[in-house]
């Protein structure tokens, strides 16, 4: 279907990548992985035929499908005459849409059109549960070959049988799943290791017998003190055949040496470091609240009359199907819509779904820069722990990958010295190190953390509480993804009570609304306050 022969792709000076031979065949279910950077959307690109390469030749003999990462939505898709049957939930696309959504149409045409050969790079982001697993049964099913990039391991178990891994320049293949994959790096990884050993060890050898025979080759034509002519001449006639073979030893010696086949020494990944630092200057004990809050796109009603409390320190997860509204609670969350409170000392990080308050024309300095509180050379080094080392810093946000995107949004939350993050799909692109990294990180965060994704494994990390978007409203509950889901078998999950520390709050909210009805002369005011009143007893129930 494709074939590569002798590809060279340089980014500016830096070779990206060489391939020698590489073909997609019929029946292929190829996965690409690899850091962010390696080059994985070039090769995409390459294959789709949107990028060329430096050097050699890319032959393409099938037509195929194409769903680049940060691509517009296809015309088929908006036209909604493909979407219930392959994919998207709805038949009308507008603008409105969240993430998860846009690219259901994008997946509902590139499906449409039912080609041989199916290119997707990040297919997963920003899908909902129930649209990776919809999307994990369309690929199993496709009669055709295809090849995506994802960081969704699971995926890559399920539905491929090859892996491709580019790593420091170089491509391999590895058959079979990611796991696969993975036992076999590991044995490769240990055998490389092993035979670096015995190269060292061996090369040691040898240096060292070539010193010692070199060492007595030349003793040997040395003249004890205190002899006379006579003898030194004896002397050296006898040791002449002993320096010989001496000196014929130490030749062949380094013949061995330089005959010693050079292995190279095992190169240490580079790791991303994240640091959060200590979230400090927020004292008081609910964060973020929300009263009677309302929100409708046209005649879509989002929320309706819906109420809810963040408390200090918590890290509370988002749960939902895409067009739930978790984009648009965040976005009002930081707008500070009708409704919605924040405490004052609250510094809000926001890390932006597509990643939109990126300024792809500028460099990645000039993003962290325009929102750092820290001089540039403290900038630089956080940069550099996030592997943009030295001229890296000035590359335009626009040519980088989108993993290297994700990373510089992050970087602009660590240098504003935020204590309240809100995170809308953090981890959408990010290479497996870097987003195991962050979830680390995020865990020993000591501040509060409100965040939407679609990786249960990273909820189930991360979350110490739920608010579930439903048809009613939003429910609350105390515990990860993985507890609710078990706490809802065989029964609809339980509205659970309220923590200990809401129970308090909401307690001394009602010893305070009960002092002001006390006190209240306005019959607004006062119905107002009964109003509220009420709330907070059927609250406790």
């Amino acid at each position: 279907m494709v074939s590569l022969k002798n590809v060279v792709k340089y980014v500016q000076d830096r070779c990206l990548f060489k391939i020698e031979s590489l073909r997609v065949c019929e029946g292929d279910r190829i996965g690409i992985v690899g850091r962010n950077g390696a080059g994985k959307s070039t090769l995409l690109g390459m294959l789709a035929g949107t990028i060329q390469p430096d050097a050699g030749d890319v032959r393409r003999c099938r037509p195929c499908s194409y769903i680049a990462q940060f691509d517009a939505v296809n015309r088929a898709a908006q036209a909604g005459s493909v979407a219930g049957k392959h994919f998207a939930a709805k038949e009308e696309y507008h603008e409105f849409m969240s993430g998860g959504e846009k690219i259901r149409y994008r997946l509902a045409a590139a499906f449409s059109e039912e080609s041989p050969l199916l290119l997707a790079d990040e297919p997963t982001a920003s899908l909902d549960v129930s649209g990776v697993v919809q999307l994990q049964a369309q690929l199993q099913n496709y009669r055709g070959a295809f090849v995506l990039v994802s960081h969704d391991r699971q995926l890559l178990d399920e539905v491929c049988n090859v892996i491709w891994e580019i790593n420091a320049g170089r491509l391999q293949v590895y058959p079979g799943n990611y796991s696969n994959f993975l036992t076999q790096r590991e044995i490769e990884e240990k055998q490389r290791a092993r035979e670096y050993e015995k190269y060292i060890s061996a090369k040691k050898q040898l240096e060292l017998a070539v010193i010692d025979r070199q060492a007595r080759s030349a003793s040997t034509r040395k003249t004890p003190k205190r002899m006379g002519n006579s003898e030194a001449r004896l002397h050296k006639m006898g040791n002449q055949k002993a320096k010989a073979n001496l000196d014929k030893a130490v030749q062949g010696l380094e013949s061995r040496l330089a005959q010693l086949a050079v292995k190279e020494k095992p190169k240490a990944v580079p790791t991303v470091d994240f640091n959060l630092g200590k979230a400090e200057g927020l004292y008081s004990k609910a964060v973020i609240r929300g009263e009677g809050i309302n929100k409708s796109f046209g005649r879509h009603m989002l929320f309706n009359n819906v109420d809810f409390t963040i408390l200090r320190g918590h890290k509370v997860a988002l749960l939902g199907d895409n067009g739930c509204g978790k984009t648009t609670f965040l976005k009002m969350i930081l707008g500070r819509e009708d409704g919605i409170f924040v405490s004052p000392a609250a510094r809000i990080g926001y890390f932006a779904q597509g990643m939109d308050d990126l300024k792809h024309d500028r460099s990645i300095l000039h993003n962290i820069m325009a929102v750092s509180v820290h001089e540039e050379g403290f900038v630089r080094q956080l940069l550099a722990r996030l592997l943009f080392r030295r001229d890296d810093v000035h590359k335009p946000v626009g040519v980088l990958s989108g993993g290297e995107r994700g990373r510089v949004a992050l970087a602009k939350i660590m240098v504003s010295e935020a204590n309240v993050l809100l995170l809308d799909e953090p981890t959408n692109f990010l290479d497996l190190p870097s987003l195991e990294a962050l979830e680390h990180v995020l865990a020993e965060y000591n501040g509060t953390i409100l965040f939407a994704s679609h990786d249960r494994r990273f909820m189930n990390k991360l979350a110490t509480q739920l608010m579930v978007f439903t048809r009613a409203g939003i429910e609350t509950f105390t515990g990860n993804c993985e507890q609710y889901l078990q706490a809802g078998q065989g029964e609809e999950a339980p509205k659970n009570k309220l923590p200990q520390e809401e129970q308090l709050l909401r307690e001394y909210r009602l010893s305070e609304v009960l002092s002001r009805i006390s006190t209240a002369r306005d019959k607004d005011e006062l119905a107002r306050l009964d109003t509220e009143y009420r709330r907070l007893l059927t609250q406790g129930k």
